[in-house]
């Protein structure tokens, strides 16, 4: 596919001298998170800092792999970058008005016998992760319900558009949600690492997968809490015999992995402030 090179960024690329393939590539930053290697090769992520034209700093995430690829439906037989997967993920999402990452730039090239991508995405400038967000409320005190109570209104509402549009996350752990507080107190979040990513032809099959993971992973919220998340993803007030059924559904399969005790725990068992 030809580079994308998001129109509102080009002019911040071109005045840090990194426009071009070659130039991300070669440019020298700390790794974020150590890179992987497998499928036969590696991938690596890096926060960059760059000069605005007009003064001040904003940071990207500039992320390149090699030889990294997976099958896709467009490539079967010798397979693709990961990272055009989760660049058409980054597109498809935002397409549907799913709240998600920013993307900067995209592009392939083949080196020789090496396949390389690079995709840039914009920092997630005041987000925290609902894991590391809540990881703080424990130890130093939860606030208010409402307050609570806001974000998760936020993240059902993002997983109900997802689901509406047939699009099933597979990963939707806490630590891949992220939440800010805007200073009017409204929030905003946003959802990453779309990589495995799938449609779904049935709103049920996406929700019974993904209300799993998030149920699963979140062993510091109250059952209050999940109900009050529960009942907000399906707009209801009320449970209905199908919202009933599915809540048994998503329950029972935490409880057989033995993370959520048949009770279910208490939604952060710390004092509010």
């Amino acid at each position: 596919m030809k580079v994308f090179i998001n129109e509102r960024w080009r002019s911040i690329l071109t005045h840090n001298g990194l426009s071009d393939f070659d130039a991300l590539w070669k440019l020298e930053a700390d790794w974020f998170e150590e890179p992987n290697f497998r499928r036969g090769g590696w991938s690596g992520v890096s926060r960059c800092e760059l000069n605005l034209p007009e003064g001040g700093k904003c940071a990207i995430f500039l992320k390149r792999q090699e030889n990294h690829r997976a099958r896709l439906w467009t490539h079967p037989i010798h397979g693709a970058p990961t990272f055009l997967r989760e660049f058409r993920h980054i597109i498809h999402y935002r397409k549907c008005g799913v709240p998600t990452l920013e993307p900067v730039y995209f592009a392939m090239r083949k080196v020789g016998k090496d396949h390389r991508a690079i995709l840039v995405t914009e920092e997630l400038t005041g987000f925290v992760s609902m894991e590391d967000r809540v990881q703080t409320w424990l130890k130093e005190g939860a606030p208010p319900r409402a307050v609570r109570l806001g974000m998760l209104a936020e993240i059902s509402k993002l997983l109900r558009t997802m689901h509406e549009h047939g699009i099933q996350h597979n990963c939707f752990f806490p630590k891949h949600v992220f939440a800010r507080i805007n200073p009017d107190k409204s929030v905003d979040v946003r959802v990453i690492d779309l990589e495995k990513s799938r449609w779904r032809p049935s709103k049920t099959v996406c929700a019974i997968r993904d209300l799993y993971t998030l149920n699963y992973h979140s062993l510091c919220w109250s059952r209050t809490d999940r109900l009050w998340f529960f009942k907000s993803y399906l707009e209801l007030t009320r449970l209905t015999s199908f919202a009933k059924w599915l809540w048994r559904t998503v329950t029972a399969r935490s409880v057989r992995k033995g993370r959520v005790s048949a009770q279910a725990p208490r939604l952060l068992s710390v004092k509010e402030k």
